[in-house]
């Protein structure tokens, strides 16, 4: 976990980046991995869905491909594992990688799945009970004395726990060491899968929601966001209603929602990067992940983030003392 500076509002956290694995040919992973390490990438992450490739399998094997990228389940579905063999995967990925295993969980949101896998598709307030239960086992199967093989890093990896609903974020601001935005939510009425983006208010809501929940824990957390669209272009505004016309069903519906919205980005290089060291002012974003395919517009915009921050990546680190 990267340690807060303190400014005006939020901690200013040193930013990260991470890429998630999407729409990519499973046997293209490893050189996916490495090439994402040499773009400047600070994390590797995995989801959980069916239809997808096991994500702690697909980590073991990032692990095996970098050097020093962090390894992370953005995010597991907690419903699809028993706490001991969870407790198991995540131990073992984290002891290959040298303990660089990040460990995101979630209460999964695609009722589908669950009935593609004969998993009973409890209540949301019944999924968050049963999240928070399978947090306190995974600290007592993480402790010193717990099952074997424990993780590299103590007490546990570091915990990530993602959602939107003020129930899932209230949990993760009670145990998480890392939030994750994403903004989405189900549409009401509609088809399951159908999603909403929240707006910038909402999202403030979020945010605001968390740090109080968090109490003294609020300046130590670091905030997650979820990138869905990166777009670098000299014509915003041509852009972004483009977007409006595709995105429209998510609330995304003119092009200026577009181009307030926190979840996607749209703008040259440094338009991009002004927007991300303003979300990190606005709502302590400083961890920023998109999916596989954006992957390579927003490795553009790291080195101009960086600049502008005054910071180094790890990899700019690590050539320095080679």
């Amino acid at each position: 976990m990267p340690e807060p500076e303190f400014g005006l509002g939020f901690p200013m956290t040193k930013f990260r980046f991470g890429v998630n694995f999407g729409q990519l040919e499973i046997d293209r992973w490893t050189d996916f991995c490495r090439s994402s390490e040499e773009l400047g990438y600070d994390a590797i992450l995995a989801p959980d869905h069916l239809g997808a490739p096991s994500p702690f399998a697909m980590l073991a094997a990032a692990a095996a491909a970098t050097t020093r990228v962090r390894l992370g389940t953005l995010v597991v579905n907690n419903e699809f594992w028993n706490p001991a063999m969870l407790a198991r995967e995540a131990a073992t990925v984290d002891r290959v990688s040298g303990g660089r295993l990040e460990l995101g969980l979630g209460g999964g949101y695609m009722k589908s799945e669950f009935e593609s896998a004969g998993i009973p598709w409890r209540t949301h307030a019944e999924r968050m009970e049963r999240l928070e239960q399978s947090i306190g086992e995974l600290d007592r199967l993480f402790a010193e004395d717990g099952q074997q093989p424990l993780p590299h890093q103590v007490p546990r990896p570091p915990l990530l726990i993602g959602g939107h609903g003020e129930r899932a974020l209230d949990l993760a601001a009670r145990h998480a060491d890392i939030i994750g935005f994403g903004g989405i939510t189900q549409v009401k009425g509609a088809k399951m899968g159908t999603f909403r983006l929240a707006g910038v208010e909402e999202t403030l809501r979020r945010v605001e929601f968390v740090r109080t929940r968090a109490g003294s824990r609020a300046d130590a957390l670091e905030f997650n966001v979820l990138i869905q669209g990166v777009f670098i272009t000299d014509d915003a505004e041509k852009k972004a209603a483009e977007l409006a016309e595709l995105y429209g069903e998510s609330g995304l519906d003119t092009a200026r929602a577009v181009l307030d919205s926190p979840y996607v980005l749209v703008g040259t290089v440094d338009e991009i990067a002004a927007e991300l060291l303003a979300a990190r002012e606005r709502f302590g974003f400083s961890y920023i992940c998109t999916h596989g395919p954006y992957r390579d517009p927003l490795a553009e915009v790291i080195p101009a983030v960086r600049r502008s921050a005054g910071e180094s990546g790890e990899a700019e680190e690590a050539a320095v003392l080679s």
